[in-house]
């Protein structure tokens, strides 16, 4: 009976391991952010509802990611003065700063090239919705049955918040992880390995206990 027990243990402790070695999926997607002083922020509705103010700097960034706290930030230039300094104000209008960043190589659908990140400053009616801002300086867009927001300035051609089967890391964090003594990949850890030690030295005791019990019986 025992020795079931530590067999089943070691079956278990088999499974969490593998289970640990699974890499969470994402999805590759244009995700939207509002500028917020000096930091962006996720933006909580999509840009066919959102109407910003005059003055407002909003981002897009495709990449690949797990949800909206693994989501990557728009990158460049985030000033308004810097983004609108070409265009004027006018009366009966409004100007958004937008920033666009298709992303990098990795996130790219396959045989897809991202373009190269860049601003634009939409000047449009004072009731436009960001959606509007983007379609006068960003198009063409394409969006799915659902309203997502699948393409901006026709990047990508095809797919739209597809899941993908891991997220590729492609920032300069990724070589010092290797570099720590970061087991190969798809290979058990050193904790995996030892509680397997531990579980089969159970089994042995187990094994020789039960001998022994049977012994002093005869």
């Amino acid at each position: 009976m025992t020795r079931r027990v530590v067999l089943a243990l070691l079956a278990a402790f088999l499974l969490i391991g593998t289970a640990g070695q699974a890499q969470a999926a994402g999805y590759r997607y244009w995700s939207f952010w509002d500028r917020d002083g000096g930091k962006w922020v996720y933006a909580t509705q999509g840009p066919s509802l959102v109407r910003p103010s005059d003055g407002d700097v909003q981002g897009f960034r495709f990449a690949v990611s797990e949800n909206s706290d693994d989501a990557a930030q728009p990158r460049g230039t985030a000033d308004f003065a810097s983004i609108c300094a070409k265009t004027p104000a006018e009366d009966g209008s409004k100007r958004v700063a937008l920033v666009l960043d298709f992303g990098a190589a990795s996130d790219a659908p396959s045989g897809e090239t991202p373009p190269a990140p860049r601003t634009a400053c939409a000047q449009v009616s004072p009731d436009a919705t960001t959606a509007d801002a983007l379609a006068a300086v960003a198009g063409p867009l394409r969006y799915d049955t659902n309203a997502l927001l699948c393409a901006i300035a026709g990047y990508p051609k095809t797919g739209c918040g597809e899941q993908v089967s891991q997220k590729e890391d492609s920032s300069a964090t990724a070589a010092p992880k290797a570099a720590e003594g970061k087991e190969d990949e798809g290979g058990p850890s050193i904790g995996l390995y030892a509680g397997i030690a531990v579980v089969a030295a159970l089994a042995g005791a187990a094994t020789w206990q039960a001998r022994r019990r049977r012994n002093a019986t005869r």
